[in-house]
Parts: C-alpha cells; sequence; structure tokens
C-alpha cells in the first residue's frame, strides 16, 4: 500500500535485470519498465530512476566472456555501454512521450554539500519539468576510494537527496525471506519488517549472481539508509509481471521495509548536525516570515553576513539582536550574498550574472533554533 500513497519515487533496477542475465540489454524489459513508470507518471507520482547495466552491456558490446578485475577494464566497459543503456531508455520513454535525463553520479559528489546543492537543484527542476532522470554510478570514472560499490546504495542516496516517499528495489530475488531459500524450504517470504528492526540484517542470507555487485545484504543497508531520511523500501521481484502497477494498485508483492522515521525531521537532524561556517543577519520581516509564515529566507531579508563561507555550507540565521534563529544550507557564497543583500530574487541575475536559486535557504534546508 505504501506506493500508492507515495508522491515521490526513486525506482532502481539491478544489471540481472537491465541486461537479462548479462546476455544484453533486455528491451522487453526496459520497455515494460517506462510502460509502468507513464503508468505511476499518469496517477500523479514523480519518479527518479536508478538504473544499473552499464558495465554488463559493456561486456557484452565488447564480448567479454567474465567481469574483469581491473579497474581501468570496468570503467572501458561502463563508457562503452552507457551509450547503449542511455539510447535504449530513450527509446523507451519516447514511445510514451516521456523525456528522459542522464545523470551521472559518484560518491564524492554526494558528499560535497555544493554538489549536493546543485545535484538536488537539476533533479528537482527535472522533476518539475516531468521529465524522467535516470541515474547511474559514474563508472567509467570512479576509483576505488569514491565508487558507491552498489547502485543500492546509490538509490538510497537520490532517495534521500529528492526526499522521497519510497524507495523500489526491483531484482532477481522475490523479497527478504527468514533464511536463504536456496538451501533452507522453510524459508518465508517477509511481506512487512520495520528497518529498525535488528534482525533484518540476519535475514538477508540471499546474495546477488556475478552479474550485479550487490546482494541482498546492499538492498537491507540500502533501505536502512533510506529510513534514516524518512522513507520506506520495497524489494520485489522485477521478473514479476507489471510490478510496479500492481504495487500501485495495493497489491501485496514483495517486501516492505517500513520505517517510523518522520522525514522532515530526519532532514533537520542531519543539517543540525553539520559544521556551521558563517552567519547572515535577517531583517524583522524575514524573521517573522521564517517564524510565523514558514517560509524560505529570500536574500531581500538579510541586512548582514560573515565572509567565510560557500554554497551549501551551513549557516547561522540571526535576527538584529544577536540571537540565533535558524540554521540551514544556503546556496550562495558569502561574497555573493553581500551582492545581493537586501534585494528581491529578481535582482540576482542582473547583480551576479546567474541564478543558481531564488532563495537564499529554501524551506526544507532550514531548521528553527
Amino acid at each position: 500500500m505504501i506506493l500508492k500513497q507515495a508522491e515521490r519515487i526513486v525506482i532502481k533496477i539491478g544489471s540481472s535485470l537491465v541486461t537479462n542475465q548479462g546476455k544484453g540489454l533486455d528491451q522487453d524489459r526496459l520497455s515494460s519498465i517506462a510502460k509502468q513508470i507513464a503508468y505511476l507518471k499518469s496517477e500523479g507520482k514523480t519518479v527518479v530512476l536508478v538504473s544499473s547495466g552499464a558495465i554488463a552491456e559493456g561486456m557484452q558490446r565488447l564480448n567479454w566472456s567474465g567481469c574483469p578485475s581491473e579497474l581501468y577494464k570496468l570503467q572501458a566497459a561502463a563508457a562503452v555501454g552507457q551509450m547503449g543503456l542511455v539510447q535504449t531508455y530513450e527509446s523507451c520513454f519516447q514511445e510514451y512521450n516521456l523525456h528522459t535525463a542522464q545523470l551521472l553520479l559518484t560518491h564524492e559528489d554526494i558528499s560535497d554539500r555544493k554538489r549536493y546543492l546543485n545535484i538536488g537543484s537539476t533533479l528537482g527542476e527535472l522533476l518539475e519539468l516531468g521529465v524522467v532522470p535516470i541515474i547511474n554510478e559514474n563508472d567509467s570514472v570512479v576509483t576505488d576510494e569514491i565508487r558507491f560499490g552498489d547502485n543500492d546504495t546509490l538509490a538510497a542516496l537520490v532517495t534521500n537527496l529528492i526526499d522521497a516517499d519510497v524507495l523500489v528495489i526491483l531484482t532477481d530475488q522475490a523479497g527478504l525471506y527468514t533464511a536463504d531459500p536456496r538451501i533452507d524450504s522453510n524459508a518465508k517470504l517477509l511481506n512487512s519488517v520495520m528497518a529498525e528492526d535488528p534482525v533484518i540484517e540476519q535475514m538477508a542470507a540471499a546474495t546477488g549472481g556475478s552479474i550485479g555487485r550487490g546482494g541482498m545484504f546492499t538492498k537491507i543497508t540500502a533501505a536502512k539508509l533510506a529510513a534514516k531520511g524518512g522513507a520506506s523500501t520495497i524489494i520485489a521481484s522485477g521478473y514479476e509481471e507489471n510490478i510496479l502497477i500492481r504495487l500501485e494498485q495495493g497489491e501485496v508483492v514483495g517486501t516492505e521495509i517500513l520505517t517510523n522515521t518522520e522525514k522532515l525531521a530526519a532532514r533537520k537532524q542531519w543539517i543540525a548536525g553539520l559544521q556551521i561556517n558563517g552567519s547572515i543577519t535577517l531583517d524583522e520581516g524575514a524573521v517573522t516570515a521564517l517564524l510565523v509564515d514558514g517560509t524560505s529566507l529570500l536574500p531581500i531579508g538579510v541586512i548582514d553576513t560573515t565572509d567565510n563561507f560557500e554554497r551549501g555550507e551551513a549557516v547561522h540565521c540571526m535576527d538584529m539582536k544577536g540571537e540565533e534563529i535558524a540554521l540551514g544550507l544556503i546556496n550562495y557564497s558569502a561574497t555573493e550574498t553581500r551582492k545581493i543583500l537586501g534585494r528581491t530574487s529578481d535582482e540576482i541575475e542582473p547583480i551576479l550574472g546567474y541564478v543558481d536559486e531564488v532563495e537564499l535557504i529554501n524551506r526544507k534546508n532550514l531548521v528553527l533554533i
């Protein structure tokens, strides 16, 4: 039922499904995924797709029989395979008059707060435009130090980044079992568990195949990570016909991993734990707008700023008496902020020559003290 109630959804599809167990891109399956996402969008939902498959497709195109261990070969395969992956998705979604966009990310992109804001802004605009973003790890440039290691983790990070309600992980397994069903005939499929339950990691006995990098354990880890941001997770078999449509219609398929964490509270807790790198001073009108009206902070309400922060860093928001009323992630550097303080949002571009955001601090990135 959680998919039916969700407004914003991240769907992750693994390599084994995308490439038919490494035999090459499964056009029929990708077309089916596109059809189902088109249905979800017709129901008023916004969808981001996280897709594996570039390396596996590259291996197929290069006629490699096995997965190489050398990083540079994996990067080369990813570069070759990503072309076919994107071409196929684009043609599949065009059948339903949907535009797609490609985003290739590394762990560094998510962990850097400036890039974090940039990615969030891009994704937000794409979703506003009705585009289906298709995200993959940037396997052609990653190194061992910055690779996600599996797209399950990437999907969870994206889920938290865009404040999604549900993460759906489509895999070659039916869901989470009480034991490994391949060796235990008494293993039972769990329809619903809590992400905070410590025993679920012990139940992640099933493992992935040779095509993908992740197994059930990485999916549980991803679900727990998504839960920290207030999102629930569904793990289900992508081989089930019309799986996304059936889930949206309320059918119980796979495993729901639920959480009690409230989304906004989780995000604010994260922001509150960041290192603070500067401060801005607000006029009375801006203070009222934040405390009473619950709005975002616009540059017109700022009267002063310190000189020691960059875009994406956390700053104190002070009133004219020097008392802190809030903190948040700022969309402009101290130098930029000083140029636009006291100005309307329409004046940002004439002054700076560009607009990153119309708000100085977006409401979702603001924590009241």
